[in-house]
């Protein structure tokens, strides 16, 4: 079955999640593996994030979209391009939560954006997957609901009416460029001088690598690499997941 969440809030047990915030936390998470950086964890908040500092470690997030206090890097994709240490530790209002809520339902969790999109199609081909969108604070974002879209029109088997609305959504929008933009997400960003993001996010099918959740607990999910050519979802399914 292909589902589609739209918000965290809709989230519920699946053999795989697929957790969509392009704009911009799955995106960072996605070129931070693809760059070199061993991990992300993602927390679900600033304190757990601030915890966590350590040497060889990256602090990233934002709230209202900058950068907390003292933290060393926002939420911009293009920060994350020349590895600063081995690790990254992630928080975000949006992406971040929404991560944390899938490990705790879903047998396996991966993150998806539009720069691994085809990788992601081929990596959970076949499983009961759940898109599951992250939004914006608590709501439906277009964003996020036209990357499932465009995931769900390239997977095979039954699927919900809110699987067919996202790709409804996603055959409406002629690029990546225009459905992001239209986006109240990308709004947001314009109005606070980080509309390059936006055209950044947009990106399709860049990267081949597939994150994917490898432990959770106390509001924290580790996330690490998985290349698609080498490995898919059935392969994966022997992946220690404490959730």
């Amino acid at each position: 079955m292909i589902d589609v969440a739209f918000t965290r809030a809709e989230v519920r047990p699946a053999e795989v999640a697929v957790v969509i915030d392009v704009l911009r936390a799955t995106t960072s998470i996605v070129q931070a593996l693809a760059s070199g950086y061993e991990r992300v964890l993602c927390c679900d908040s600033i304190e757990r994030a601030e915890q966590l500092r350590g040497p060889g470690r990256v602090l990233a997030g934002e709230r209202r979209l900058l950068p907390p206090p003292g933290f060393d890097l926002g939420n911009s994709p293009s920060g994350f391009t020349e590895p600063q240490g081995r690790e990254v530790v992630l928080t975000t209002t949006n992406g971040a939560p929404a991560l944390v809520a899938a490990a705790g339902a879903a047998e396996q969790v991966v993150v998806a954006a539009m720069s691994n999109l085809d990788a992601v199609v081929s990596f959970v081909r076949g499983a009961d997957v759940l898109l599951l969108c992250a939004g914006t604070d608590g709501m439906a974002g277009l964003d996020d609901a036209y990357v499932a879209g465009r995931i769900a029109l390239m997977l095979e088997g039954p699927r919900t009416d809110g699987a067919r609305m996202a790709q409804c959504l996603a055959e409406h929008y002629a690029s990546p460029e225009i459905a992001l933009a239209a986006s109240r997400a990308a709004e947001n960003l314009v109005q606070s001088g980080l509309e390059d993001d936006v055209l950044v996010c947009a990106a399709d099918s860049i990267h081949t690598v597939v994150p994917c959740v490898t432990q959770a607990s106390d509001g924290v999910v580790e996330i690490a690499a998985t290349a698609s050519e080498k490995q898919s979802f059935r392969s994966m399914q022997s992946v220690e997941h404490l959730a």
